[in-house]
């Protein structure tokens, strides 16, 4: 297996890691309670999904 020759500079490895950076994730609006969720998932703070009670969530 060949190994490399010289070290990588650190321009050369920065500029590859620059698109190595996590993106925020895309969150959407609940419907009912107006609440930001990750899309196709249950709300967690009212527990509805497409409009319907799917999980019972305890008020504390």
């Amino acid at each position: 297996m060949p190994n490399p020759k010289r070290r990588h500079s650190h321009k050369r490895t920065s500029t590859r890691r620059a698109h190595d950076a996590l993106k925020a994730s895309g969150l959407s609006e609940c419907p009912n309670c107006h609440e930001p969720k990750l899309p196709h998932r249950v709300c967690p703070k009212c527990g509805q999904y497409k409009g319907r009670e799917v999980v019972e969530v305890v008020a504390e």
